[in-house]
């Protein structure tokens, strides 16, 4: 159910002031009345059941401490609001309009905004939530805004952020993402202190009730300050919205299938293809539909920590590459519904391929990369056949030889120390596909295995960095910029919680994602992106996985939807119960 989409944006000319944004100037909507792909008729009530793996002890979702309990966007609203079927455009919600310069933004906060107390939303609540998560809040948020050198009041209803730069140009429209919360409620309250404390929000739900690590429901706000706003019509159509939690993915789809909640995100092909059959399905009322979409897939694979056992050595790296045999998995696993992963940017403009050239290249070679990195084409290993996959083997074999490691009994050693690791999950489902690449590792020599922990334990692991591999997904948006600092940076690799999960540390790929933020126009954010996408897959970092361009949906016929889904997002407030 969790799902990561960052949708950032910049307008490279500046100065200005409006409720929309974009990157050209153009706006898909000049006079906004709705989004396209919601139906502003959509009955308001009933309820709508989803689900969560694992447990939460929080309610506080902007502290790294705890599980962070389902849905609590629902709770806030944020000065801006993204188009979901365009990609580079935002529209004002809480801040009515705004005015971009060289190295400040300055909104001005609408006069109906109000949280959901009554008491209106003040340009002060705006400066108290950007200082209160910088001091408090996960450390990814303090990197996600260091070029802010500092927070103005400017009059009764306008806020002013100071930038340290005149080049992130991205930063302007980040900022439009802040969540707004507010000052009075939390001045006599410690931020973070009681993590179970039922936070006050200005958006369209609350919080009802909760049972700690079970269920969560939200009810909807009746009077909700933006209810008939442009960018609020036609969705949050549900009265009531709960998440029930289950311990593993087997249960909770036996659980969905007998009808105890009402709709899922479907991230298996074995399942997709046959894991809902049974009675609900057969008379009709159980529905699995497919959207396409149009988002760059990030990066799913294996995820390599470079500061454990013998991962710092990057042959060693590519040597693990060829254990992967993604046909096989494909075929046998996956029903053919996946493409293999070949950048840390597919599905977009974003993504290397072949050879460098123009300023890509121009960029790549100031920075005196390896000859090869110029002139090869990065290679996946693909096995269509037996001999294929032995000849891969036997190459990452010479790899391993290579980089010092010498077989005694059919196990690799190195100095004395046998080439053994293990892979942290928290999904059983994702056993399957790990297996079979164990086996191939065995038979290089290398002895792999499987540590299966709840999710309490595997989101503590992996904000302290405590694991050998572990299978991440890493999104991309549709305009990279300052989110590329906390996947890759080397400040990021010692922050914990941070998303740089192989702990990467290069001065070059810091270079190239500085530049990616400081970019002067798009051709040169597109090459520099391109110069990261190929650093990042010849630095062996990660073992890429698959994707598919389309978001499957199970429901229970309960509902409707809009005819027209949005290109870059999938959005469950849009539908109604019938």
């Amino acid at each position: 159910m969790i799902r990561y989409l960052f949708l950032f944006f910049i307008y490279w000319n500046y100065i200005f002031a409006s409720s929309a944004v974009s990157i050209d100037g153009n706006v898909k909507y000049s006079n906004l009345r709705y989004f396209d792909y919601v139906n502003p008729n959509a009955p308001k009530g009933g309820k709508i059941n989803g689900y969560s793996i694992g447990t939460f002890d929080t309610l506080n979702q902007f502290i790294i401490k705890g599980n962070k309990a389902e849905g609590l966007d629902l709770i806030y609203d944020t000065l801006m609001v993204q188009s979901k079927d365009e990609p580079f455009s935002q529209y004002g919600l809480i801040a009515s309009d705004i005015k971009l310069g060289s190295n400040y933004v300055i909104f001005t906060i609408d006069k109906n905004a109000k949280f959901n107390d009554g008491i209106k939303v003040k340009p002060s609540d705006v400066k108290f939530s950007f200082d209160i998560l910088m001091k408090y809040g996960n450390p990814i948020i303090k990197q996600y805004y260091f070029d802010v050198s500092s927070v103005e009041l400017v009059s009764d209803n306008k806020v002013r952020f100071n930038f340290k730069t005149s080049n992130n140009k991205e930063l302007p429209l980040i900022l439009g993402q802040l969540h707004i919360l507010p000052e009075h409620f939390y001045k006599n309250i410690k931020f973070g202190e009681n993590p179970l404390l039922i936070p006050l929000g200005s958006g369209p739900y609350r919080i009802k009730s909760f049972e700690v690590g079970r269920k969560i429901v939200y009810e909807r706000v009746e009077n909700y300050w933006a209810i008939n706003h442009p960018t609020r019509i036609g969705q949050f159509n549900f009265d009531e919205i709960s998440y029930t939690y289950y311990k593993d993915e087997n249960v909770a789809l036996e659980a969905f299938k007998s009808g105890k909640y009402d709709f899922r995100l479907e991230n298996s092909a074995k399942v997709w293809a046959n894991g809902y059959n049974g009675k609900g399905k057969k008379e009709g009322l159980l529905k699995q539909v497919s959207f396409k979409h149009f988002l760059p897939s990030g990066m799913q694979g294996f995820f390599l920590n470079t500061k454990r056992g013998f991962f710092d050595d990057k042959i060693v790296r590519e040597a693990l590459l060829y254990a992967f045999d993604f046909n096989w998995s494909n075929k046998n696993l996956f029903f053919n519904q996946y493409t293999r992963t070949k950048s840390f940017f597919d599905n977009s403009i974003f993504a290397s391929s072949g050879t460098p050239s123009g300023l890509e290249y121009d960029i790549l070679k100031k920075l005196n990369v390896e000859n090869k990195i110029l002139d090869t084409k990065f290679y996946i290993p693909v096995y269509n056949n037996l001999q294929d996959k032995r000849n891969g083997l036997l190459y990452a074999q010479s790899l391993l030889q290579k980089a010092g490691f010498r077989s005694i009994n059919h196990k690799l050693y190195k100095d004395g120390k046998q080439f053994k690791f293990e892979i942290l999950l928290v999904s059983k489902a994702m056993e399957r596909v790990v297996l079979p690449f164990i086996e191939n590792l065995k038979m290089l020599g290398i002895e792999a295995s499987i540590r299966m922990v709840d999710i309490g334990s595997y989101i503590n692991r992996l904000n302290n960095f405590d694991y050998d591999v572990i299978v991440a997904v890493i999104p991309q948006s549709l305009f990279p910029g300052n989110e590329q600092r906390f996947f890759w940076s080397s400040k990021s690799a010692n922050t914990n919680g941070s998303k740089n999960y192989s702990r990467i540390e290069s001065s070059d790929i810091d270079f190239l994602v500085d530049n990616i933020i400081s970019a002067k126009d798009k051709n040169e954010q597109i090459a520099y992106t391109r110069a990261l996408d190929r650093l990042l897959l010849w630095g062996y970092y990660v073992i890429p996985h698959f994707y598919s361009n389309y978001f499957r949906v199970a429901y229970w016929d309960k509902f409707e939807y809009p005819k027209v889904s949005p290109l870059y997002d999938f959005d469950i407030w849009t539908w109604w119960s019938k």
